[in-house]
């Protein structure tokens, strides 16, 4: 694929759409479904809204006590699994059990994630914004990948956002490892690999049926802000002095239940048949930025996220990196 494939299809849902009316009219009842980071924010909705519709969803939790507190209440058949994505081993281990487990995984949403986080380094050293939302989620698909491939149009969804417009891949210090660290730069590099990922995967998932698309889903106050100081909230025009939103974030930010619409379209609709590996936004296939419009900074795909040959080249650097950690 490539920008010129990013072509909406009209899906017929606003942008504020609500998670559980896109699934609404769909018959899900007996789908397997594992959502990362599924009990905390836009991901606990994507939960709610699935098991609210007879999927069997699994969560792979780093926080037992807290996904225990989270999850309660959520009638449906939702189970929790220890995962950890910055531990290779955890990664491993889950995958192992998923495969022996399940018969079929219809969805796979690789929803967890960390944001602008101060640097720290993960697995064998990998800076811990490209290692957790990346690699960790590539070693997970990697692992899941006998299971994904006995199910008929199994379909992977990977949170991306507009934080990809920051930058493509650094690919000459992928890691900060000479280069100065900057945590925007991190952040803005490990979204278009989260493209970039879904890019690739979707030619490796086409013999068997099976789908990938990355989604952004909007602006939303969640816990993946928890690294930003409010001094830099404030700047970046999201709150008042006083911690309220401001008059910009009311108007352009989506609640946490609509902000789990795009990825269970992306997980659902039939209208993304033969759109393998597209990049998803406000329930609808995103259209390529347009540089002169005023909402280019966070509407639309930028190229470097739907290039093929960075998707593969980025396949090989991920499949090098876990050989050796």
């Amino acid at each position: 694929m490539a920008v010129s494939d990013q072509v909406p299809t009209q899906s017929g849902f606003a942008a504020k759409t609500d998670g559980a009316v896109v699934i609404a009219d769909l018959e899900l009842s007996g789908k397997t479904a594992i959502v990362t980071g599924g009990y905390s924010g836009i991901g606990l909705e994507t939960t709610r809204a699935l098991a609210a519709k007879g999927v069997r969803v699994i969560v792979p939790v780093r926080s037992p006590d807290k996904a225990k507190a989270n999850l309660e209440g959520i009638g449906g058949a939702v189970e929790t699994r220890p995962l950890d994505l910055a531990d290779l081993g955890s990664v491993r281990s889950f995958a192992a059990a998923m495969v022996e487990e399940l018969s079929a995984l219809d969805m796979l949403i690789n929803n967890a994630g960390i944001m602008a986080c101060p640097l720290t380094r993960v697995g064998p050293g990998w800076e811990s914004q490209f290692g957790v939302n990346h690699m960790g989620h590539f070693a997970l698909t990697k692992a899941l990948m006998p299971v994904l491939a006995k199910t008929p149009g199994a379909r992977v969804v990977a949170l991306s956002s507009t934080g990809h417009k920051i930058t493509g891949i650094r690919w000459d210090d992928i890691q900060f490892e000479t280069g100065e660290y900057n945590k925007w730069q991190a952040y803005g590099q490990a979204k278009t690999a989260n493209a970039l990922f879904a890019n690739a995967l979707s030619r490796r998932l086409r013999d068997t049926g099976g789908l990938a698309f990355s989604v952004h889903p909007g602006g939303i106050f969640t816990p993946l802000q928890r690294h930003l100081p409010k001094e830099e909230m404030v700047a970046l025009g999201w709150i008042e002095e006083s911690g309220e939103p401001t008059a910009m974030a009311k108007q352009g930010f989506k609640t946490p239940e609509q902000g789990c619409s795009t990825t269970l379209w992306a997980a659902t609709s039939a209208k993304l048949e033969g759109k393998a590996g597209v990049y998803c936004e406000d329930c609808d296939v995103a259209a390529p930025t347009d540089r002169a419009a005023a909402t280019a900074r966070y509407l639309g795909v930028d190229a470097h996220a739907c290039d093929d040959e960075a998707a593969e080249r980025l396949w090989t650097v991920s499949e090098e990196l876990l050989a050796r950690a």
